[in-house]
């Protein structure tokens, strides 16, 4: 199996912060990598900057063995990237339709992959003429979410999705992005919630300090309440 996405001995700075000090990591084709570790560690920023968002100054970042380290992010979002910011990143002014339209950038909006995304996430059929600003949190995200899914895309980066939202919206939000991995999706997701991070993960890396310290599949680490308390200094079963 091929990697959709590698890392290779990474760093990035955010002002006069060095944030990544050396991540190495790999998303295989067709596969969900889960990206764990405690807050402040870099899981955000990694994404940032396999996105572009934040340049690596050392390091490469391939997408499909093509070197995308220094290609601005409208150039790794035309090469099939799809980004679900932590903070959903949405036009509020915007309405449902036009925000999904917007995300299209290959064309116009494939017909059944619309049918698709609205039927996972009814809301946005029922407010599909709203301005985004006036959704709930909940909603916001699957908005968010269906941004980033409404094309078919060679790799998803996706940040915390299930952050501050209520169960019924998670495990709706939990069944969406078990279809997209069903479909074939390549994924690197940032996410907290243990219970949801086992439910899709098949690889799971872990940083600490800026830099990966452990990779793995997601079922080794999950089974292994020592192995996740040295690592991240808590229990998956206790924050499941």
């Amino acid at each position: 199996m091929s990697d959709s996405l590698t890392l290779e001995g990474v760093h990035a700075d955010i002002a006069q912060y060095h944030i990544l000090q050396g991540v190495n990591l790999s998303v295989p084709e067709g596969s969900v990598t889960v990206l764990l570790g405690r807050n402040g560690v870099g899981k955000t920023t990694t994404l940032r900057t396999v996105m572009g968002l934040w340049q690596a100054h050392r390091g490469r970042i391939l997408l499909g063995g093509e070197d995308i380290t220094r290609l601005p992010t409208p150039r790794i979002a035309r090469a099939g990237v799809g980004f679900v910011p932590e903070d959903m990143g949405i036009f509020s002014d915007l309405t449902v339709a036009e925000n999904l339209t917007l995300a299209a950038v290959s064309g116009p909006i494939d017909s059944a992959r619309l049918d698709w995304l609205l039927d996972a996430f009814p809301p946005l059929r029922t407010f599909w003429g709203m301005a985004a600003g006036n959704l709930s949190g909940g909603q916001k995200q699957m908005l968010s979410v269906g941004r980033a899914v409404i094309e078919e895309r060679r790799l998803y980066l996706i940040d915390e999705p299930s952050k501050g939202l209520a169960p019924a919206i998670v495990t709706t939000l939990a069944r969406a992005l078990k279809q997209l991995k069903a479909q074939g999706a390549s994924i690197l997701l940032v996410e907290q919630n243990f219970s949801l991070a086992r439910a899709l993960g098949d690889h799971a890396v872990v940083m600490d300090d800026g830099r990966t310290i452990w990779a793995g599949p997601m079922a080794t680490l999950a089974a292994d309440a020592a192995l996740q308390e040295r690592l991240m200094g808590l229990s998956m079963e206790a924050h499941g």
